[in-house]
């Protein structure tokens, strides 16, 4: 266990390095803080001298001022620490989340695919906010309050040692309540983000996917896994709170008993002489500045573990695998592109089985053959959002691995049949990921080759209309040709389609091809489709099934010598599109 601990502070060491919390700013701030803590200990003297006063001639003015100084200085150093805690707070958590949202951004696809985007955000989100509040309302208080029952103590020894160390009875009572408990909340903590983060990706997953819910009724459905989410956050709050309920009044009858028992015997101290009403008053005082302390303490210790576990979460994140990017070797060249004998595995599933083609510059190779076959796949790798197996990608022969990989992404167009459009503005879409100044001349042009630009001028806002979370207010032929016009602004080298042109009707399906072949002039192309009449004229033609190329050629050497390509092109004959 003492390990484990070990592990959880110096796993928040390494946070705080690198939030780098200004080191000036928290001197200053705990600087303030012990202000604050020596004018709170000060008052209970002034008090109990002016009680004392009361007693016996009347109340010094020299006391009252100097009374009113200590509340005034208590009252500014206060106000300042809290918000010098709280501009630490905010910058930590800043730079922390800017950490973390560089690494998402750079994390690679497969974790994408293992983790639910509403996971990942409850890391960047809530687990941070965690770790903030510990910083900020929590940290000074820690140092102030451990400050304070120190001085109070002193100060009590020094008015009657005999009360204090009846008062100091509350500190081991207090411990064997507060340590075994502080565990039990670590736990249930850990388990509550987790359940947090499962039911945020949940949420994160039904709202992005919402019209395919309401249009298969499935809200009995997701009401059910949501409800089950709910609750399984509602016991861990039970359970949390069960611990808070038994923590909170036995810490509340402890004091309350040393009270009972300071009031009762300095009580007859004071009736005997050997303690005035000033000290006894002084030290009811001390006692309740030490009891807040105390509390403050637990929940800094409740805080403390909450934070631990959000701290394992976000180093987790921090630590994992990175895209591998080599930014040494730039792209120069398109002359020919291969496959070498490529084996790819999902897990323990054998995707690609010993691919193997080539590709020269401004050649148009087109994929075919049944679905699950692994032709996304083979773009996947393409774009290294996974990394082969065995055997070798290269462009001339370089390993593809071998390039800078943002240089090397930069020299690549994809439209898929999803067209993926971002919330925005269609001028943001068209331009999106471009890393220098786009005009708005280059943007209007690549419309219009990408034959956009008719039905952007339509719209009320032209190119600043905004086309709703996921493209929604558009058509899809209006979000493919804005693919194409994103592909063309980017005057890509290789050119990946992917079912380009297949959800679309007729007369945008005509938009879109003629806005392709435009865009495929003196590129690589690279084209997945089922429609067999988008890819007859294609240089090379493969066939893939079950992760194996089984036929190569072009259209016509195919339909003669390939019994697969043969009935397709049959099937499509019967279906009524046209082939020639």
């Amino acid at each position: 266990m003492e390990t484990n601990q070990q592990g959880q502070w110096r796993q928040f060491l390494q946070l705080l390095r690198i939030g780098k919390p200004a080191k000036a700013l928290i001197i200053l701030a705990l600087l303030l803080s012990l202000f604050e803590t020596a004018a709170s200990l000060a008052i209970p003297l002034f008090t109990g001298d002016i009680v004392d006063q009361l007693a016996n001639q009347g109340i010094e003015p020299r006391i009252a001022v100097f009374l009113l100084a200590v509340f005034v200085i208590q009252i500014i150093s206060g106000g300042f620490s809290y918000y010098l805690m709280t501009k630490i707070g905010e910058t930590f958590v800043a730079r922390i989340r800017e950490k973390l949202w560089g690494v998402v951004l750079a994390l690679p696809i497969p974790y994408f695919d293992k983790h639910q985007s509403g996971e990942t955000m409850s890391r960047i989100t809530q687990d941070t906010n965690t770790v903030k509040t510990l910083v900020t309302n929590h940290l000074v208080t820690f140092v102030s309050g451990i400050i304070t029952i120190l001085g109070s103590i002193i100060i009590l020894i020094i008015i009657d040692w005999r009360m204090t160390m009846i008062m100091l009875l509350a500190i081991p009572v207090s411990m064997l309540i507060i340590m075994p408990l502080g565990k039990k909340i670590h736990k249930i903590s850990k388990q509550t983000q987790d359940e947090m983060a499962r039911f945020s990706g949940e949420l994160g997953r039904v709202l992005s996917d919402i019209r395919l819910v309401k249009s298969y009724n499935g809200q009995p459905i997701e009401f059910a896994k949501g409800r089950e989410g709910i609750r399984k956050l509602f016991y861990f709050g039970l359970k949390e709170a069960k611990i808070q309920a038994i923590v909170s009044p036995l810490m509340t009858t402890v004091m309350m008993l040393i009270l009972v028992v300071i009031i009762g015997y300095g009580g007859a101290r004071v009736a005997s002489g050997l303690l005035s009403a000033g000290s006894l008053v002084a030290i009811i005082i001390y006692m309740f500045q030490i009891i807040v302390p105390f509390s403050q303490l637990a929940m800094f210790f409740t805080a403390f573990q909450k934070a631990m576990g959000a701290t394992e979460r976000i180093q987790t994140l921090l630590n994992t695998q990175q895209e591998k990017s080599n930014d040494v070797l730039p792209v120069k060249s398109h002359r020919t592109f291969s496959f070498q004998d490529i084996f790819f595995s999902y897990g323990e599933k054998q995707i690609l089985k010993g691919i193997t083609f080539e590709a020269h510059e401004g050649e148009t190779v087109a994929f075919v053959g049944p679905s699950g076959g692994g032709k996304t796949t083979i773009f996947s790798l393409i774009e290294r959002f996974y990394s082969p197996t065995s055997g070798t990608i290269t462009l001339d022969n370089t390993n593809i691995q071998d390039f800078s990989l943002s240089d090397w992404r930069g020299q690549i167009g994809y439209v898929s049949q999803e067209s993926p459009i971002m919330s925005g503005s269609i001028k943001d879409n068209i331009s999106y990921g471009i890393q220098r100044e786009v005009s708005d001349d280059e943007i209007q042009n690549a419309a219009k080759l990408a034959n956009a630009a008719e039905f952007i001028q339509q719209l009320p806002d032209g190119y600043d209309t905004e086309v709703g979370e996921r493209g929604i207010k558009l058509s899809g032929g209006q979000r493919q040709r804005i693919a194409v016009a994103r592909a063309l602004i980017r005057n890509p080298k290789i050119l990946l389609l992917d079912e380009a042109t297949s959800n679309l009707d007729s007369e945008s399906e005509v938009l879109v091809q003629e806005a392709l072949k435009f865009l495929m002039e003196g590129r690589t192309t690279f084209i997945i489709a089922h429609r067999l009449s988008t890819v007859i004229h294609s240089d090379q033609i493969l066939v893939v099934e079950a992760g194996e190329i089984t036929g190569r050629g072009t259209h016509s050497e195919l339909l003669n010598n390939h019994s697969l390509y043969t009935k397709l092109v049959k099937q499509q004959l019967k279906g009524g599109t046209r082939i020639s």
